[in-house]
C-alpha cells in the first residue's frame, strides 16, 4: 500500500550539501558485509563549527536539493553585490586620497 505523504512546507532555502552515507550494518548474513554498503541521501551541514548530518527519504531528495541550489545562488549573488560594493569603496577612498595630495 503506498502512503500519500502531504508535506506542510517544503524548505524554500538550506545551507549545505547533499551526501550519500555509505555504511555496513553489522549484521554478518547482510548482503553488504561482502558486498556494496547500504546508502541513505543525507544533507550535511554547519551549526557552530561542528558538521550535522540530516538522513533524508528518497522523497524529500528533490525539495531539498532545490533548497541548497537556492541558497547557493543566493549566496553567490550577494558575494557579487558585495564585491561591487566594496571595489566602489576602496576607488572613492582612493580618490579622495589621491585628491588630499
Amino acid at each position: 500500500m503506498m502512503r500519500l505523504v502531504i508535506r506542510k512546507h517544503a524548505p524554500r532555502v538550506l545551507p549545505g550539501s547533499l551526501i550519500t552515507l555509505r555504511r555496513k550494518c553489522g549484521k554478518a548474513a547482510c548482503r553488504c558485509a561482502t558486498g556494496e554498503p547500504h546508502e541513505s541521501p543525507a544533507l550535511s551541514y554547519s551549526v557552530a563549527g561542528r558538521t550535522k548530518m540530516l538522513t533524508l527519504t528518497p522523497e524529500e531528495v528533490d525539495e531539498v536539493a532545490q533548497a541548497v541550489a537556492c541558497y547557493r545562488n543566493a549566496v553567490n549573488e550577494l558575494e557579487a553585490e558585495a564585491r561591487v560594493e566594496l571595489d566602489n569603496l576602496v576607488a572613492r577612498v582612493q580618490a579622495r586620497r589621491a585628491s588630499k595630495r
